[in-house]
């Protein structure tokens, strides 16, 4: 199997942490005057922003990793479809037991999709994350 450069470069780039929508959630949070540990590794799936005293969780998710039913989401890949259809089931599991776990464990989840962090939509996520962390 030989693989493109230039697309194993582009893979490659792809970042898990303080990716562009994870950073735009900070700021909003932070910007609520919330404070927030990032990424620990002692809870399920090491959780983006943890608002330890109020037991609280923000996880951002991609909608091409994590599956999500916008249309970036739902875009198929041209090539190799089978892996990825896998790999993003696989990812969609692993995220359900996550948070299945988290709330086990006592803690509120929020899950913040990448689609939902565009400029049109930062109006509407900047009210959820008030109502989830702040509760007015």
């Amino acid at each position: 199997m030989t693989t493109d450069p230039v697309r194993s470069a582009t893979m490659r780039a792809v970042k898990a942490k303080d990716t562009a929508p994870e950073m735009i959630v900070r700021r909003l949070a932070h910007g609520l005057g919330c404070r927030f540990r990032l990424h620990r590794k002692d809870l399920p799936g090491t959780p983006d922003l943890v608002f330890t005293g109020r037991r609280k969780i923000v996880m951002v998710n991609g909608c091409f990793w994590h599956g999500h039913g916008c249309a970036r989401g739902a875009r198929q890949p041209k090539t190799n479809g089978d892996y990825w259809r896998a790999k993003i089931g696989r990812n969609a599991a692993r995220d359900a037991a996550n948070l299945a776990a988290l709330e086990g464990a006592g803690w509120e989840v929020l899950t913040v999709w990448e689609c939902e962090t565009k400029v049109a939509g930062r109006p509407a996520l900047e009210d959820r994350l008030r109502g989830f962390l702040v509760g007015a």
